[in-house]
């Protein structure tokens, strides 16, 4: 018992260290892509214990970014960052949103290379700035206006930096290589596959991935393998017509806002899949410039998600199809893009019940379950897809803590218990998975 101990007990140590540190992240979220100062903090921060870190453009893939902000605000965000005490050095290096950071602790032992990820953007809502949230009344709310950290993300951050501690702390019982890969641009399923892409899980041989809070809202609760999660695609459409006077001469016009609206119809229509689940929505349309003007313009933002990557497929080509089509029945042009996506996961029974008896004997859970269906979409699933598929294994696991609303809620909080024992927890599977 000698190492759970010893491992726990230091990881307990840091709990007054990594509150203020989620905090202070708490109180500068920043949106996918625009991480500059978070990830400057995490660089640092890796640094300073002696970590390889690689970052930028070694670590994100450009062509696979999806849904990246205009060049303008990317430079906004950045100048925003250094202000708010964010490396200037640093922030250059990661111009064009590319806030992925990979820190890697080689043991110079033989081994396996076990990887950790830990997402780091926020949401677009708008923080509750009432007294009866804790954020707000004890002085750590959002200082930035519709952005939020209210899915758990700077708690994430915080224990992938706790993780890193802990580490080095132990490097005695670690073999092999330990790779820590901090992401941006979850929210959205937009960023995974950009570090998937400039292949910084080729060579792990198993991935750890988890979420606060989530399916889990019991107390001192640890669940090992989390399943369910569907393949998702996020597709942007921009249709293009002609405007004209609406009274003088509609016949001149080309109507966007028609096609749109047949558009949004349709897509209901496609055919549920037999295989498993199937869900489309349309979330946004956007239309028009005036009430006398045939609209020219109209823009959309849908998804799609499968029980499986195929039937996922299958709802992106009818999309596809279907939004051609609208366009083609009002004769404007219509263009498709990909603004997010990612595929689901294979469970891994033997995995789980394996992590569940090393936790139960070697951390102080209250409560240990190897289950939970995700229901929805992460894509941490592009990095399990990977290493699976290059012969390793994959586990996405979920931190059990009470919440104060729902994930993407403006009054969201969590039990910050949660941080140090699921830092200790990590550190406790890089020990037993790198030998």
């Amino acid at each position: 018992m000698e190492t759970m101990e010893t491992i726990w007990k230091q990881a307990e140590n840091l709990k007054e260290e990594l509150v203020a540190r989620r905090r202070n992240l708490h109180s500068h979220p920043e949106t996918g892509w625009t991480e500059f100062r978070t990830a400057s903090l995490i660089i640092k921060e890796l640094e300073a214990l002696g970590y390889e870190v690689h970052f930028g453009a070694e670590v994100v893939a450009e062509a696979s970014m999806m849904g990246r902000p205009s060049a303008a605000e990317l430079e906004r965000y950045m100048k925003r960052a250094v202000t708010e005490g964010a490396d200037l050095a640093l922030v250059e290096k990661m111009a064009g949103g590319k806030t992925g950071v990979v820190g890697i602790l080689d043991t110079g032992r033989p081994g396996k290379t076990v990887a950790f990820r830990f997402d780091m953007d926020c949401n677009d809502v708008e923080e509750d700035k009432g007294e009866g949230h804790r954020p707000a009344a004890e002085g750590f709310c959002s200082t930035h206006t519709k952005a939020m950290h209210a899915c758990g993300h700077d708690g994430h951050v915080t224990i992938g930096l706790a993780v890193a501690k802990l580490l080095k702390e132990n490097m005695d019982k670690l073999h092999g290589r330990i790779k820590l890969i901090f992401q941006p641009a979850e929210e959205g399923v937009r960023g995974a596959l950009a570090m998937v892409d400039a292949g910084v899980v080729d060579d792990v041989d198993y991935l750890f991935g988890g979420h606060i809070g989530f399916k889990c809202t019991q107390a001192d609760t640890l669940v090992t393998m989390t399943d369910g999660f569907l393949a998702t695609t996020k597709l942007d459409a921009e249709f293009h017509g002609v405007s004209a006077h609406a009274g003088a001469a509609p016949e001149e016009g080309k109507n966007a806002l028609l096609a749109a609206a047949q558009a949004a119809i349709s897509l209901s229509t496609i055919s549920r899949h037999s295989q498993g689940s199937s869900r489309i929505n349309v979330g946004v349309l956007n239309a028009g410039t005036g009430r006398n003007v045939v609209p020219d313009i109209a823009s959309m933002k849908i998804e799609t998600r499968g029980g499986n990557t195929e039937i996922n497929e299958f709802m992106v080509k009818e999309a596809r199809r279907m939004l051609q089509a609208a366009a083609d029945l009002y004769d404007v042009k219509v263009d498709i893009s990909l603004a997010g996506g990612a595929p689901a996961s294979i469970y891994d029974k033997e995995l789980a019940e394996e992590i569940a008896a090393l936790v139960k004997e070697k951390c102080g859970y209250a409560h240990v379950l190897t289950y939970v269906d995700m229901g929805g979409s992460e894509d941490c699933t592009y990095f399990m897809d990977r290493v699976q598929k290059r012969g390793g294994k994959a586990a996405y696991m979920m931190y059990g803590t009470p919440i104060a609303a729902g994930h993407h809620n403006s009054h969201f909080d969590f039990d910050e218990e949660v941080l140090w024992k699921a830092a200790a927890t990590l550190t406790e599977l890089a020990v037993k998975y790198s030998a």
